[in-house]
C-alpha cells in the first residue's frame, strides 16, 4: 500500500499513541503541529517526524501532507477540519468529530465536493472484532435485533480545571463517553434513530456529569445508555436478539466478545484483532478508504452519531459558549 504523509495536529497522550501506531503501519510521520515549541520539538524527536510547525495553519497549507490526524480538544476540531478539507487534505479526527451537525454538514459537504476522506477516529468503526460481529448479525444467527444496551462510566479525578468539566473546551459525559456508547448502539442498529428521550445531571460547571438516553427507529429497534463522569461502570454493550444476545466488554477498544444462544443456553466466544493495535486499524482503515475510495458507510455512522448527540444536546437545552 501506498506511504501517506500524515501531519499530527496536537501532541497530547492520544497524539502519542497515534504516532507509534503510524511508525508500525506507514512507516514514518512526516509533520507535527503545536502552537508550543518546546511540546512539538520534543514530539518530533521523539518520533522522528520530519517537519515540526508551532503555526498549524503552514502545516495544513504545506503542499506534501496528504492526511491529517486531529488530536485537539472537541472546540477545536471543526475549525481545522475546515482548514484541512479547504486545503485539499483528508482528515482523521479524533471523536467526537465536531461539536455538532451543522459543523459536519458543512465539513462533509466541502470533502464531497473535492473528493477527500473525512474519517472519525472512533475505534468501534475500525476493530476487526466489530466487522465479524457485524457479520454474524446480519447473517441472523442471534435472530432480529431488539434491544441494545450500553453503560459506560468513568470517574474523572474532581477538579473543576479539568478540560473535561470545561464548557468552554466542550467538556462533559456526552462529547467524550457518549460518543462511544451512542457509535455502539448505532453500529448494531439497522437505521439511524428517530426517537429519542434523555435527562441529565449537570457537574457544578455547567457540563453534563451523567446522563440517561433512551432512542429507537423506524424498525422497532431501541438503544438505551447510561453514561457518568463520576462514577465507574463497566464498559458493556449488548446486543440483544430474539435468538440470543451478544456481549462486549470493554467496548471501545474491543478484542473478543460472547455470543449467548437463548434456545439452549449455548455459548461462543469470538476473538478477533488486538486491543493494542486498536489505532493500527484507523491508520489502516483511513489509507484504505483513499487508495480504494471507500469509507462512505463509516463516515454516515459518524454523520448520524453526531445528529443524534445533537438532538440529546436540544432536549437538554444545553449550548457550549462558542457554538
Amino acid at each position: 500500500m501506498k506511504k501517506y504523509n500524515w501531519a499530527i495536529l496536537g501532541a497530547g497522550s492520544i497524539a502519542r499513541e497515534m504516532a507509534l501506531a503510524l511508525k508500525e503501519v506507514n512507516g514514518e510521520i512526516y509533520a507535527v503541529g503545536n502552537r508550543t515549541l518546546e511540546k512539538a520539538q520534543k514530539f518530533a524527536e521523539e518520533f522522528h517526524a520530519l517537519k515540526v510547525y508551532v503555526d498549524c495553519d503552514k502545516m495544513i497549507e504545506d503542499p506534501k501532507v496528504d492526511i491529517i490526524y486531529i488530536s485537539t480538544p472537541h472546540n477545536l476540531h471543526y475549525e481545522f477540519l475546515l482548514k484541512a478539507v479547504k486545503n485539499g487534505k483528508h482528515v482523521l479526527c479524533e471523536k467526537a468529530i465536531t461539536v455538532n451537525a451543522k459543523q459536519l454538514d458543512e465539513i462533509v459537504a466541502i470533502a464531497k465536493e473535492k473528493n477527500l476522506v473525512v474519517a472519525e477516529a472512533m475505534t468501534i468503526y475500525h476493530m476487526p472484532i466489530y466487522k465479524k460481529l457485524k457479520e454474524i448479525v446480519d447473517s441472523g444467527a442471534i435472530g432480529k435485533v431488539k434491544m441494545v444496551q450500553v453503560n459506560f462510566g468513568s470517574c474523572k479525578e474532581y477538579d473543576v480545571k479539568n478540560r473535561f468539566f470545561s464548557k468552554e473546551l466542550a467538556g462533559g459525559a456526552l462529547l467524550d463517553i457518549g460518543v462511544y456508547a451512542t457509535s455502539f448502539a448505532r453500529y448494531f442498529m439497522k437505521s439511524k434513530p428517530n426517537v429519542v428521550l434523555t435527562t441529565a445531571k449537570y457537574f457544578e460547571t455547567g457540563v453534563d456529569e451523567q446522563s440517561g438516553i433512551i432512542m429507537k427507529n423506524d424498525c422497532d429497534q431501541m438503544a438505551v445508555m447510561a453514561l457518568t463522569m463520576r462514577a465507574k461502570q463497566p464498559k458493556r454493550g449488548v446486543v440483544a436478539g430474539e435468538l440470543g444476545y451478544i456481549e462486549v466488554n470493554n467496548y471501545p477498544r474491543a478484542d473478543k466478545a460472547t455470543i449467548t444462544y437463548t434456545e439452549d443456553g449455548r455459548t461462543e466466544e469470538i476473538k478477533l484483532g488486538e486491543t493494542s493495535k486498536a489505532l493500527n486499524y484507523e491508520v489502516e482503515d483511513i489509507q484504505e478508504y483513499i487508495t480504494n475510495k471507500t469509507g462512505k458507510k463509516q463516515l454516515q455512522l459518524s454523520i448520524d452519531v453526531t445528529y443524534l448527540l445533537s438532538e440529546v444536546r436540544n432536549q437538554w437545552g444545553f449550548v457550549y459558549p462558542f457554538e
